[in-house]
């Protein structure tokens, strides 16, 4: 099979776990799972499978690790630390739909990403379709009623879940542009270690603050699906993508996470389909269109 349809597939399933993962964590705010220690816990385990078989390695590429040490630090930090905790903090406040919806701008907002780090020139229909995708997140932010948005009545979900659209973004960029040579496996055990560091106070934040996990079949079952699934299972998919197709093309394929979690949403947790999703939709959709589109203007 050719490496570009395997490299698809893997952005397939890779979606289709990522979009779980959303159903998972509105999950764990029925069980009061505290979401800070959730991600640190699912990162915990996943460096405890990883590291007896990436020790050795990580051992031989020391001065590897030392020379890229700021671009792999930003990366896990926008990646192990940020994103997953304030997507599992987010889902306390708002709808899985909107943070569907909010996928959607990642490829546009990798694309951004690219042009401020000088990495790809940024043409017109490209520019288009940023502001547009923006204003579907205004929309998604304000709920149709922009005097919130003057007023900053806001929901402290949707802008959450937007900043962790940007980190998102940014870690994915930066894994095409700053290759590291790690191995695969060896990269996510680095990564995953230095992202815990800055985990273990959130944990430590909800601990004082008596939120513990309190572990039963339910509870046992959504640690299991990110710590395997989201977790483990879809960073080896997307890392290794990601090199082969680059992030620009990679991030085309997160356009099938609002599919899956919207259904998921709609059918597993009742949630509403309301006119402004439709309307987000719409104009995201236009966005995408644009940017993915060749313009002569550069």
């Amino acid at each position: 099979m050719n490496i570009r349809i395997k490299a698809y597939i893997m952005l397939i399933f890779c979606a289709f776990f990522w979009s779980g993962n959303f159903i998972i964590g509105k999950f764990a705010t029925f069980y009061e799972v505290p979401p800070l220690t959730l991600n640190f816990l699912r990162w915990l385990i996943v460096l405890i499978i990883l590291i007896p078989f990436t020790f050795n390695d990580i051992l031989k590429n020391l001065k590897i690790i030392k020379k890229n040490f700021y671009s792999i630090l930003l990366m896990s930090i926008t990646s192990i630390s940020l994103f997953n905790s304030v997507v599992y903090y987010s889902l306390n406040f708002t709808q899985v739909l909107n943070g569907a919806l909010m996928i959607s701008t990642i490829p546009i907002l990798i694309v951004f990403i690219s042009f401020i780090f000088k990495t790809e020139r940024i043409n017109f229909n490209q520019i288009l379709g940023l502001v547009l995708s923006l204003t579907g997140v205004t929309i998604i932010i304000t709920r149709l009623n922009f005097s919130n948005l003057i007023n900053l009545n806001l929901n402290k979900g949707d802008i959450l879940l937007l900043i962790a659209m940007l980190s998102w973004a940014i870690y994915s960029t930066m894994l095409r542009t700053h290759k590291t040579g790690l191995k695969y496996l060896s990269f996510m055990s680095v990564i995953i270690s230095i992202g815990l560091i800055f985990l273990f106070p959130q944990f430590l934040f909800e601990f004082n603050n008596h939120q513990v996990i309190r572990f039963n079949i339910p509870v046992f079952l959504i640690v299991c699906y990110v710590v395997f699934f989201a977790g483990l299972g879809s960073y080896i998919l997307w890392n290794k993508a990601v090199v082969i197709v680059g992030p620009n093309k990679a991030g085309i394929f997160l356009h099938l996470m609002p599919v899956f979690s919207s259904l998921m949403a709609i059918f597993l947790l009742n949630e509403k389909l309301m006119d402004f999703h439709i309307i987000v939709a719409i104009t995201i959709i236009i966005g995408i269109y644009l940017s993915s589109k060749k313009s002569s203007l550069k």
